[in-house]
């Protein structure tokens, strides 16, 4: 027999409900028309909801401004998680799976970053932060940049021999993840250049053969110099 929800559960749907919408809402217009320029006012219109759940759900708009960078954290570990591994988690010994699974992650990033609309607010709302940063940016980092850029360094390590944290591997790194955020970031040039009327599904799997392409690319000369180099 099925136990009907007792009323406790009830109201608290709505709230969670309610909470979630003003979050997004946040994550949407902070990014569009930054902090300082969208009121409580638009974010509760936006949401659909009462001015005043603002204050009673996050102490007011800085409240929710962090509540945002917590769903971005959450949103990002979500999706690239499952393709990084945990962090404590022990890391492929052999070179040919480290890169398998450098490939998975590009993979799976490149698709959400470059098709996902919700990837569009999240960058939206990054780059509002990079470019004047508060103590979301710092969530932001502590909790998605830094961890899974270290991650991705030690796979480069497993993969290559090259130090994970030497300066090389890091610049590496960067520009890997920067190839695949410029498809979002500069997508309305993309998509005239190409003659694409959007950048779905199809688009996207373009766009991540090409990045696995530079990947392989980049892991073939590796290989070549290190061979080279150990000839007598």
């Amino acid at each position: 027999m099925i136990k009907p929800p007792d009323a406790k559960s009830l109201r608290r749907e709505p709230a969670e409900m309610t909470r979630a919408a003003l979050v997004r809402a946040a994550l949407k217009l902070f990014g569009r028309q930054g902090f300082d320029g969208t009121s409580t006012r638009e974010i509760a219109a936006e949401a659909q909801a009462n001015i005043g759940s603002i204050a009673y759900h996050f102490g007011g708009k800085e409240g929710l401004r962090t509540a945002a960078a917590d769903f971005i954290v959450e949103t990002i570990q979500t999706v690239a998680g499952p393709a990084l591994g945990d962090a404590q988690a022990p890391m492929p010994v052999d070179p040919d799976a480290a890169q398998a699974q450098l490939f998975v992650a590009l993979e799976r990033m490149a698709g959400f970053v470059v098709a996902s609309p919700q990837a569009g607010e999240i960058v939206q709302f990054v780059l509002r932060e990079l470019s004047h940063p508060t103590a979301a940016l710092d969530r932001i980092y502590d909790g998605v940049f830094e961890p899974a850029h270290r991650r991705l360094c030690q796979l480069w390590e497993q993969a290559t021999g090259e130090p994970a944290e030497s300066e090389a591997t890091r610049l590496t790194v960067f520009t890997l993840i920067g190839q695949v955020i410029y498809f979002r970031i500069g997508r309305e040039a993309v998509m005239r250049r190409m003659g694409w009327p959007d950048i779905g599904a199809a688009q996207a799997a373009k766009v991540v053969a090409v990045t696995s392409g530079n990947l392989k690319a980049i892991l073939a000369a590796r290989k070549g110099a290190k061979t080279k180099g150990q000839r007598p």
